[in-house]
């Protein structure tokens, strides 16, 4: 069995079939950017873009997901353009959003997945899209900064 990942194809040993994507991604492939939380779906902790939805990648199983294209936050930054973060990654740095820091790829692939349906969420909409991802350093104020801050600078990119 292939996976998609990052734009690249995997391998997956038949071993590993069975298991959680975020096992596969964490032990198998070395992509530890997805943290385990909760291991039940509640913290966000292990968001990931599966064909560009925001889903929680402990309560995944691979062989479910074989034929989709997964995004990791590894694979957000634009490696044809000498590596430059992803616009919301950017953001994030920005407006020194992490503090200890476990949540924040998970806030970060649930707000690149609202932007993408939302290009100009608002603050209600952002809460709504983010509820799901438990942060307990309580950085949501200025999670919502760096959100309204990839809006600005795409709106000021448009112009």
């Amino acid at each position: 069995m292939k996976l998609q990942i990052n734009r690249q194809t995997y391998n997956v040993q038949i071993e590993w079939q069975g298991e959680t994507l975020l096992s596969v991604l964490r032990e198998h492939l070395g992509l530890t950017g997805s943290k385990f939380g909760c291991g039940v779906g509640l913290c966000g902790a292990c968001t990931v873009l599966v064909d560009g939805q925001a889903l929680r990648s402990c309560q995944l199983q691979v062989s479910d997901i074989a034929a989709l294209e997964i995004t990791t936050i590894e694979g957000l930054a634009d490696s044809v353009q000498g590596d430059r973060l992803h616009p919301v990654q950017q953001a994030w740095l920005d407006e020194a959003v992490p503090q200890c820091g476990y949540c924040q790829a998970g806030q970060i692939m649930s707000t690149v997945a609202l932007l993408r349906v939302v290009p100009q969420p608002t603050d209600a909409q952002i809460n709504e899209a983010l509820a799901g991802n438990l942060c307990r350093c309580g950085t949501q104020q200025r999670i919502r900064m760096a959100v309204h801050r990839v809006v600005n600078s795409a709106a000021g990119a448009s112009r």
